[in-house]
C-alpha cells in the first residue's frame, strides 16, 4: 500500500468542510506538535502527525442565540468519537493501510476524556502524543479553534511537514538497515 501524505489528507473535501469548522490553524499546530512530540517519545512520525491532523474533524457547532456556546460544547459535546469515525472513513478512502487507519482513529479518540466519565485514561505513546500535542495548543475558552490562517500558507505548511514526516521515515529506514 502507498502511503497517504498529509497534503492529501488535506486537500480532501471531507478534511477541508470539517477542518474549516474547528480551525485550520488550530490542525495544523497540533501536526506540528505531535511531530516533535512523537520524536521526543520514539513514536510513529506519520500516524503521530496524521492524527494530530485529523482530531478536532467530529466537532459539532455548539451555538445559541447565534453566538458559539462554550458551556454548552462542554457538556454535550462528543467530538472525539464522531472524528475518530470520520477519520477512519476518510483514510480509508484515501487508502490509508487499515492498520494504520485504525491507530489514527483510536488516537484520535483518546485524545479528550472530556465525553467520559470521571476516572483515569490509560493511553498508548501514540494516543499520549497527540492528546499532549492538542494541549499545547490550547488556548482559553477554546479560543485557538478561532485563529485564522490564509490557505496558502495552510498548504505549504502541510506540505513542509510532509517533508519533515518523509525526510524522517527515510532516516528510520536507513538506521535499521545499518
Amino acid at each position: 500500500m502507498k502511503r497517504v501524505t498529509l497534503t492529501e489528507i488535506f486537500l480532501h473535501p471531507i478534511t477541508q468542510k470539517y477542518l474549516k469548522r474547528s480551525g485550520v490553524a488550530h490542525a495544523i499546530a497540533t501536526a506540528y506538535h505531535a511531530y516533535r512530540l512523537a520524536l521526543q517519545y520514539g513514536v510513529d512520525v506519520d500516524l503521530a502527525t496524521k492524527a494530530a491532523l485529523l482530531h478536532d474533524i467530529g466537532h459539532y457547532e455548539w451555538y445559541s442565540n447565534g453566538k458559539w456556546d462554550y458551556e454548552k460544547y462542554k457538556q454535550n459535546d462528543i467530538h472525539a468519537i464522531k472524528g475518530a469515525a470520520r477519520a477512519h472513513k476518510l483514510l480509508i478512502r484515501l487508502g490509508e493501510h487499515p492498520h494504520h487507519a485504525k491507530e489514527i482513529a483510536l488516537a484520535i479518540l483518546l485524545h479528550t476524556d472530556s465525553y467520559l466519565p470521571e476516572g483515569e485514561l490509560k493511553r498508548k505513546p501514540l494516543q499520549m502524543v497527540v492528546k499532549l500535542a492538542d494541549e499545547a495548543d490550547e488556548e482559553p475558552g477554546g479560543k485557538h479553534h478561532y485563529r485564522q490562517i490564509d490557505d496558502k500558507l495552510a498548504l505549504k505548511k502541510i506540505q513542509k511537514l510532509d517533508e519533515m514526516v518523509e525526510k524522517q521515515m527515510m532516516t528510520q529506514k536507513l538506521d535499521k538497515i545499518v
